[in-house]
């Protein structure tokens, strides 16, 4: 199994296209007002954007980005203008994380893990 894509919900897709593009992401569909999808700039997953009536409630979505360079990515993004809630900080569970909202209040956490993120110390090995 790999994983394809992932599609969060949006009410306004050109104003999350221009938000994920300056996360870095490259639009390659655009089906206005209702979708649009991207590449990412490392691997094979796309990411998309789906236009919905009303936004989940609650918790709703959370999407994790992984950079070997996060601090880097972080001020970059932020001499951009985009807002943080949290900045970079290292994590119990043995990761660096900052955290954001898209423009329709998804949460994204941009990350740095290593090899914690499939191996870390507690990781059940049973076959």
């Amino acid at each position: 199994m790999n994983l394809n894509q992932v599609t969060v919900p949006a009410r306004d897709v050109p104003r999350s296209i221009a938000f994920y593009k300056k996360l870095g992401m490259k639009l390659i569909v655009e089906a206005l007002p209702d979708y649009a999808r991207f590449e990412l700039p490392e691997g094979e997953a796309t990411f998309s954007v789906h236009r919905v009536a009303s936004l989940p409630e609650g918790e709703g979505v959370w999407v994790y980005f992984e950079s070997d360079r996060l601090d880097a990515w972080v001020a970059q993004l932020q001499k951009e203008g985009i807002i943080f809630d949290q900045l970079p900080a290292d994590q119990p569970w043995l990761w660096r994380e900052a955290r954001l909202r898209d423009p329709d209040g998804n949460l994204l956490i941009l990350y740095h893990s290593g090899s914690n993120r499939k191996q870390p110390p507690w990781r059940i090995n049973a076959d």
